[in-house]
């Protein structure tokens, strides 16, 4: 169901806990890349399904790639079953898997003609997920932001595409039309940019947060990646996490005082002080519209093709 011919730039804006709303989703459909967004950013079921409404009345009659919902399937997530129906529902064209590649998720989807894309950190998640009968797989390379993966994002395609023909998607440290580029020279069908869509207008981040991303001049000294949040290794702003350290919120994680994992209220009160970004933080300068964002992609991404193309030897 993603309409591959409304697509300008083989881009998923990828789905970030507390900062994708509708306004991020719709801008996104509407700009032609693939909008997203965690189904958890919405408090309740039925806030799920006002949501989706939202978001199809305002794409009604728009020529668009399509959007998907991100699910977490994990047992902390008493949702899920509610979650899964009312996609099914509303025919979300693309639900997006975490922390967990299940069958039956994937054959509710695939009853409508939905795609399941599933995030992965390594080889074995991987083939898991396959087994599953996933549409395609989210290589979350290193430098990503969230829970980030520790592999080169060369050798993980590879490996991937050694077994899986399906759709396969590179998450990791992209801020640039260059990288989406990159991206596909490298062998993936997508590049899925997260941070990137932080600083937007259209994204739920407060203005400090877009800000604090703003300002990284370097990866290395900019972004800490720690299990000190939520008890899973993930990419956060250096800066976010000091502050919270002088506030008290943060420990190093012996005293059993850190959010746990098992609790997506207590997950949300820290990544809601906590800021969540890659290493792509360091390209970027700006909090622009969606729109002028994938515009500027767009020309940094035909640029490289054609430079590339220019360097070719015969």
């Amino acid at each position: 169901m993603i309409k591959t011919e409304h697509l300008r730039l083989p881009l998923i804006a990828a789905p970030m806990f507390l900062v994708s709303g509708p306004e991020l989703v719709v801008a996104a459909c509407r700009a032609g890349v693939i909008g997203t967004f965690p189904a958890l950013n919405q408090r309740s079921n039925a806030g799920l399904g006002e949501w989706l409404d939202t978001i199809d009345s305002s794409l009604e009659g728009v020529a668009h790639p399509g959007y998907g919902v991100n699910l977490i399937v994990h047992g902390s997530n008493t949702r899920l079953r509610e979650d899964i129906a009312t996609c099914v529902q509303h025919k979300v064209p693309l639900v997006i898997t975490s922390l967990g590649a299940v069958k039956d998720v994937v054959d509710a989807v695939h009853s409508y003609g939905g795609l399941v894309f599933h995030d992965v950190i390594n080889r074995r998640h991987a083939e898991k997920a396959a087994d599953a009968g996933v549409d395609g797989l989210i290589c979350v390379a290193a430098g990503a932001g969230g829970h980030a993966g520790t592999l080169s994002p060369f050798a993980f395609l590879n490996e991937v595409r050694s077994f899986f023909d399906g759709t396969v998607i590179l998450s990791g440290a992209m801020s640039t039309g260059r990288d989406i580029a990159a991206a596909r020279m490298a062998g993936a069908d997508y590049a899925y940019l997260g941070t990137r869509f932080i600083c937007t207008t259209e994204s739920m981040a407060v203005d400090a947060y877009k800000k604090s991303i703003e300002s990284v001049s370097s990866a290395a000294r900019g972004i800490t990646y720690t299990d000190a949040v939520s008890g899973v290794n993930a990419n956060f702003l250096t800066e976010s996490i000091e502050a919270a350290k002088a506030r008290g919120e943060l420990g190093d994680g012996t005293d059993g005082s850190n959010p746990d994992l098992n609790s997506i209220e207590s997950e949300a009160k820290a990544w809601r002080d906590i800021w969540s970004a890659g290493h792509g933080a360091s390209s970027i300068d700006a909090s622009p519209s969606v729109a002028t964002l994938v515009d500027e992609l767009e020309g940094e991404f035909n640029a490289a093709i054609d430079a590339l193309a220019a360097q070719r030897v015969s």
